[in-house]
């Protein structure tokens, strides 16, 4: 490849979202992002919903500044998993798509659970339960509003809706299809069967394409507004975690990957899903990957405890950085209390200081009472649950798991990196900060035929970015280990 290749990467976190230029030259690929805004949801009287207008407009905004010195070979986005969106027979949106943490879904997985037994769900999805699945935020649907999926003609997950109001084309990218509890990954296809069952309208559910499809040129409105050529839209690994593993910048498959940020994804790369007794009972979930891969992983409830004790802190007058609040944090001791992350107290928005002293003291531990002691209890909880996961993955996979690769906008959190590799034991490796744009990009250049294989995109990541490696500090791992047992009485979910 002689001469750059330009790509634009959109990339939707839970708090914000980038349009990022990548630049691929031989084996090194560099990154700028053009623009940065805020993604904040919106209260209403009927819940929670993202503000998908305002998410576009930005989109558009970043392909527009993006355009204007660069020939862009191709675009592509990401999102979150599990939200979805209802279109009519013209193709309009029906209803502003709900947010996952809208408590619409509370005690819904027992009412589904009375018709499909859990089981069963799980050896038809493979899927890990939480209540924020698209399966139950469905069900809930049908149950306030039915006249909405009556309505709909199709229905598409975030990241899918997004590409069509940019390309035209409906469908449901792969990864993020599999998110919903409703694809059975055995089959290949939806699990309509199920949807049966209880009244869910899955034939409805737009046709599923594989990571690296190209969907067509944007549609000329799009170019237009943009001031653009026509640009080809391509369906990377539109769930952002299947994105951050494709640029994972390991050799080999015997690794785990945290890809940390809101959400901390913890899993390994397999060719065929886990779906077995055993995973069941630890409530692992089998995400599609890219290049015909499945991820193994378990969702835990990740920084989202520290950005929500900050807002918090925010509403009451006082402002912290997350560099000032992780200072603090390690200057406070060391496991003194712990908590499990995925616990149901922490899902929805709100008192998050209150609600950990208040696990605390029901737990008859030592209540934090400063910033400093909560956030410390929050990054100490976090990487106990890493090594719980992580001891899980091997016994799952019967593989041994040496080195632990930490990606995403948490390895900038030096203390929770350090901390995972005293907990666990092991090596980690952190970085790439910007791992969800960097597969992005490498998932658009081999749909275009740019590169040939995910093994040479990691290795191109590996060429483009320092990597940062910790390893365990002997004292520290000791009072993890005795914190573990103390973390195992909990009966982490």
């Amino acid at each position: 490849m002689s001469q750059a290749r330009s790509f634009l990467a959109l990339d939707l976190g839970a708090e914000s979202g980038r349009a990022v230029v990548g630049k691929l030259r031989g084996n090194v690929l560099d990154l700028e992002v053009v623009h940065r805004f805020p993604n904040i949801p919106v209260r209403v009287p009927d819940g929670l919903h993202w503000d998908v207008l305002r998410l576009f407009q930005e989109m558009k905004e970043g392909l527009r500044l993006a355009s204007r010195e660069n020939q862009l070979a191709s675009l592509g986005l990401d999102t979150w998993g599990v939200d979805f969106a209802l279109l009519d027979s013209a193709g309009a949106l029906l209803a502003n798509p709900h947010h996952y943490r809208d408590s619409r879904t509370d005690g819904k997985m027992e009412e589904v659970f009375a018709v499909v037994p859990r089981e069963e769900i799980f050896r038809t999805t493979g899927i890990q339960f939480m209540q924020l699945n698209t399966l139950y935020q469905m069900y809930a649907l049908k149950q306030s509003s039915p006249h909405l999926l009556d309505a709909a003609a199709k229905i598409v997950m975030i990241p899918d809706l997004f590409n069509y109001w940019f390309s035209g084309e409906a469908v449901c990218e792969f990864t993020e299809a599999t998110t919903s509890q409703m694809f059975d990954p055995v089959r290949g296809r939806w699990a309509t069967e199920l949807a049966d069952r209880l009244g869910l309208p899955l034939d409805k559910m737009a046709p599923v394409v594989q990571p690296g499809s190209r969907l067509g040129e944007i549609l000329p409105f799009v170019a237009e507004e943009c001031e653009c050529p026509p640009v080809p839209v391509i369906a990377p690994a539109c769930h952002d975690t299947g994105s951050a593993v494709a640029a994972v910048p390991a050799e080999g498959r015997d690794f785990v990957y945290i890809s940390s940020g809101t959400w901390s994804l913890v899993g390994v790369e397999v060719d065929q899903p886990v779906i077995t007794e055993r995973s069941l009972q630890y409530n692992f979930t089998n995400e599609g990957g890219v290049a015909g891969t499945y991820r193994l992983l378990k969702n835990v409830m990740g920084l989202w405890l520290v950005q929500e004790c900050r807002r918090t802190w925010e509403r009451r007058g006082v402002s912290y950085d997350y560099a000032r609040l992780t200072e603090m944090a390690a200057e406070a001791p060391a496991f003194r209390s712990i908590l499990d992350p995925d616990d149901p107290a922490f899902l929805h928005p709100g008192d998050m200081p209150a609600r950990i002293q208040e696990f605390c003291r029901s737990t008859s531990q030592p209540v934090p009472e400063d910033p400093g002691s909560i956030v410390r209890t929050a990054l100490d909880s976090l990487a106990l649950k890493y090594r719980w996961v992580v001891e899980r993955l091997e016994e799952l996979t019967g593989r041994s798991l040496p080195v632990i690769h930490v990606v995403g906008g948490g390895t900038q959190n030096r203390l929770l990196t350090q901390l995972t590799a005293d907990a666990s034991r092991r090596q980690v490796i952190a970085g790439p900060v910007e791992a969800t744009a960097m597969g992005n990009i490498l998932m658009q250049a081999i749909g275009l035929g740019e590169i040939g294989s995910v093994a040479e995109g990691r290795s191109i990541v590996r060429s483009s970015v320092d990597l940062a490696t910790y390893e365990p500090r002997p004292d520290a791992a000791a009072m993890a280990d005795e914190a573990s047992e103390r973390f195992l009485k909990l009966g982490p979910r």
